[in-house]
């Protein structure tokens, strides 16, 4: 645990570390080489990235004559190689993986390329059919765009339609915290051994701060105010955050402290709790042919207190280095990848179960799809459109972001805090001790923004 006082580290890019997905990395395999009709490109080998893999050559390349060579990582070694790769702007990848944290914070540092001309250059790829809050999340502070989304998600209340049932419980389309403390406290040991509901509670800024962070932006709380004030140990802060650990003590899963996305799936999944808050990217396990819940969950807006919705939004996408010499090659393959064609072409091949969904509004109108993801096709669609990167939550924010504030130091500091938030839940320190030491860690980031402000 941070001790009080301790500094923030003048954390780099280079240092920046995972973030919410919702997938686990595998697979592997690695790339290189080069040549005029080829480019390199640097991804993360989570499953729909190794589906693309599979298929580049016999359809991409097949098409277009350009070569792709990848370099295939797990998500924390792709992340510092791509910051390492792009700061030094060495030239070898064309491509890369970047999340919507990573891009705008690229973008300020030039190391990615505005991607507005080919994108007026290339009607075809349609860029109105992306869902507006992932192009505005993958903007630049000069307006322009930056990054093109492979798949992406949101978060949203998933629920157990016959545990409720059965209690005489009817979940709201759009639930308030309160309703969903309400509802854990009466499905609360429903069967033998379920718990209310499932929150993450394990320390890091993508696990714990993911959902917690949009608690606190529907309580009326921030991290930080427009002018760089911290605000962690606020009155909103700090009853968001009392909520979410009284909540999860109280109604929450066995081993709580150590409870991440995939402790949660696995949860509901299993039948251990009748509520879980997370991504929306869960759904497609829920629902999986072998999912023993499959057809049994209730999909419900992310729940709210202050503000009309609460959902955050994370996408893995598509972004090319600046130094690249071969932008305009880069550009086509970037544009096959989150094309309306390329998600036909896996539905057709792999299924449609595995399409990389969440980033055109055009997936949500297409029948194949929705028939295999009819009962969670809408609301994901719902949560992403009403994501709001720009202003998640009741005042004015000083950076662009939801679930995280979008600055290089948010990961050391969210990560820090989460480290006593998640020992608050396990009942070794109180929410207001976490929160003060919280604050001081806050308060040292905010005040190097507002020294660099003052010059």
């Amino acid at each position: 645990m941070p001790r009080q006082g301790k500094r923030v580290g003048a954390v780099g890019v280079a240092l920046l570390v995972s973030a919410v997905s919702g997938c686990a990395g595998w697979g592997g395999g690695a790339g290189g080489g080069g040549g005029a009709d080829s480019i390199n490109v640097l991804m993360v080998n989570n499953p729909q990235m190794v589906d693309l893999q599979q298929l580049t050559a016999e359809n991409f390349t097949k098409k277009t004559g350009i070569n792709v060579n990848f370099t295939v990582l797990p998500e924390n070694d792709v992340r510092d190689k791509i910051s390492q790769e792009f700061s030094s702007q060495a030239g070898q990848y064309d491509v890369a993986t970047l999340s919507n944290f990573e891009i705008p914070i690229y973008a300020k540092s030039k190391w990615i390329a505005p991607l507005t001309d080919h994108i007026a250059a290339d009607p075809s790829f349609d860029q109105n059919d992306i869902l507006k809050p992932m192009t505005e999340s993958m903007s630049g502070e000069d307006g322009k765009i930056y990054g093109e989304p492979f798949y992406g998600e949101s978060s949203f209340l998933m629920y157990r339609k016959d545990v409720l049932e059965a209690k005489g419980v009817t979940m709201p389309a759009k639930p308030t915290w309160d309703e969903v403390a309400e509802i854990a406290a009466k499905v609360d040991n429903a069967q033998p051994g379920m718990r209310g509901i499932c929150l993450r509670g394990q320390p890091g800024w993508g696990q714990i701060f993911a959902p917690l962070t949009t608690v606190v932006n529907t309580f009326g709380g921030t991290w930080f105010t427009q002018d760089w004030q911290a605000q962690v140990n606020s009155p909103q802060f700090t009853a968001a955050t009392k909520f979410y650990v009284d909540l999860v003590r109280s109604h929450g899963e066995a081993g709580a402290p150590q409870a991440g996305f995939t402790e949660c799936l696995n949860n509901l999944i299993q039948g251990n709790v009748a509520m879980w808050y997370d991504a929306t990217s869960a759904a497609g396990s829920l629902e999986a042919p072998n999912s023993p819940v499959k057809g049994k969950i209730g999909y419900a807006q992310a729940p709210v207190k202050e503000t009309d919705s609460s959902g955050w939004l994370y996408a893995w996408s598509w972004s090319i280095q600046e130094a690249s010499k071969k932008q305009d090659n880069a550009w086509k393959f970037i544009s096959w990848a989150s094309s309306k064609e390329y998600e036909q072409l896996v539905g057709e091949k792999l299924g449609w179960s595995r399409v990389p969904a969440g980033k055109r509004a055009s997936t949500y109108e297409n029948p194949a799809y929705l028939k295999e993801a009819e009962s969670f096709a809408a609301p994901t669609k719902a949560a992403i459109e009403t994501a709001d990167p720009r202003n998640p939550g009741t005042q004015p924010r000083p950076a662009i972001g939801i679930q995280f504030i979008d600055i290089p130091e948010f990961p050391d500091l969210g990560t820090q805090v989460s480290q006593d938030v998640s020992s608050a839940i396990a009942g070794r320190m109180s929410v207001d001790e976490a929160l003060k030491r919280g604050q001081v860690l806050a308060d040292d980031v905010a005040e190097r923004y507002r020294s660099r402000a003052a010059k």
